[in-house]
């Protein structure tokens, strides 16, 4: 039987999430970003609910391509609002634009989003190696640093466990419990 971190669950979309993406080193940008607005949709809300409108999501916001999204207008938001596969959220769908805009400005700057945002581990994944569930932390010193800074740079809904989150999904750490299998296969990556 294969061991699998708890909160994997038995669900088949959580599963094959846990087991084919979490905690992957990402470094395209496009699936950055496309982790940065989607933990920013899934505050107060659970992230099963996200991953089951992340197709939607991917329809709806041009395939996550941050220029497309940097450039939304009015019409475009009055459509996002009336999309039922989407959370529908005023807040958090001027924020997926505003942080559309920011994510540029920060490919100007860096060259990439993946060369900021990797820097805030020192360019290279953090190996923990926690026990339980329980032992995972909420936020990190990197992940307040990390939203310190992005928020200084025009981003919002990046809270630092939001942030945390967002280091998590795209293996800036590694935080499979280590008796599950994907936490070896990603400690020697």
């Amino acid at each position: 039987m294969t061991t699998r971190c708890q909160w994997a669950g038995s669900d088949p979309l959580y599963v094959a999430y846990h087991d084919l993406e979490w905690g992957v080193p990402v470094h395209d940008d496009r699936t950055i970003f496309e982790f940065l607005i989607l933990e920013g949709a899934q505050a107060g809300l659970s992230w099963s609910t996200i991953l089951k409108k992340r197709d939607a999501y991917r329809a709806a916001f041009d395939n996550f391509d941050p220029a497309a999204v940097a450039a939304y207008d009015d019409d475009k938001v009055a459509h996002l609002l009336a999309n039922p596969g989407i959370v529908r959220n005023r807040a958090k769908i001027a924020s997926a634009i505003k942080n559309a805009q920011a994510f540029l400005a920060v490919q100007q700057e860096f060259g990439s989003f993946d060369a900021y945002i990797w820097q805030f581990v020192g360019g290279r994944v953090k190996q923990n190696s926690w026990r339980s569930l329980s032992e995972i932390p909420a936020s990190t010193p990197e992940s307040e640093a990390m939203s310190k800074d992005l928020r200084k740079r025009g981003f919002n809904f990046v809270g630092p466990t939001i942030c945390y989150a967002h280091m998590q999904a795209t293996g800036l750490v590694n935080d499979h419990v280590v008796d599950c299998f994907r936490y070896g296969e990603l400690s020697s990556q």
